[in-house]
């Protein structure tokens, strides 16, 4: 499975080495790699340099190190969680802005409608108007009900996303919103015109995905957006004035 690491980068090499078994499949969810001195043998490498390797791939989540009798390093199961969350660290870390996270919402989210309509199941559709009625109450609730309004209109969102069936989109998604949504207390007005136009935006939006109209809900998606990004943006203009 593993040969001898190229001795110019040999570290290096004994991490792509088994993380490319990993993603090849040749190592599976639960299996445990080799002892450590097969590893050092067939690698000839230092216990110094393969335990750091194997550090290095238990930070990338693609290993667990057990300790014990029946200690070792074990293969872990890859999830989109992990995607998530990496992402979300390098949105943190290289301070992303409004503007970018806006930005790729207004390309990414009407394509995600359109397939959502292709691929939209009976059951979605009911789904998709409890959303709509949950939005209705928190509407009718006022301002009090802002909070919880904004949180369904997540939902529907993501549902759209989930309905579409691409695992990438949902994952990337759902990170931009989780970073764009501690700009919504700060930027967007908490009035209650505003969750009038944005509900009534949703209901146009689920009527299109229900009609079949993939076009329709592809434009509805990215002009809902494409607002409520210009309003939070020009308020953020005048914070920095």
């Amino acid at each position: 499975m593993f040969r001898e690491a190229k001795q110019n980068r040999i570290f290096q090499d004994v991490v792509d080495q088994i993380q490319e078994a990993i993603l090849q499949g040749r190592l599976k969810a639960g299996n445990k790699l080799p002892p450590e001195r097969e590893l050092i043998d067939t690698f000839k490498t230092s216990r110094g340099t393969l335990r750091e390797a194997l550090r290095v791939l238990e930070q990338k989540g693609l290993i667990t190190i057990k300790t014990g009798v029946s200690g070792g390093a074990f293969v872990k199961a890859l999830s989109i969680q992990q995607v998530s969350e990496s992402l979300d660290l390098l949105i943190r870390y290289e301070r992303v802005s409004l503007r970018d996270l806006a930005e790729f919402r207004e390309g990414v989210e009407g394509i995600v409608a359109g397939l959502a309509v292709e691929r939209v199941k009976s059951e979605d559709i009911q789904y998709l108007k409890k959303l709509l009625a949950d939005a209705k109450t928190h509407l009718d609730e006022g301002a009090s009900g802002w909070d919880n309004f904004i949180h369904v209109d997540n939902q529907l969102h993501m549902a759209l996303a989930h309905i579409a069936g691409n695992p990438i989109y949902e994952s990337v998604l759902q990170t931009v919103y989780d970073n764009i949504h501690r700009y919504f207390d700060q930027f967007l007005p908490r009035e209650e015109e505003l969750l009038r136009e944005n509900y009534q935006d949703l209901c146009e939006i689920v009527k299109a995905v229900e009609n079949g109209q993939a076009a329709q809900a592809h434009l509805l998606v990215q002009n809902h957006v494409y607002r409520f990004n210009r309003l939070m943006e020009e308020n953020a203009k005048q914070f920095e004035t």
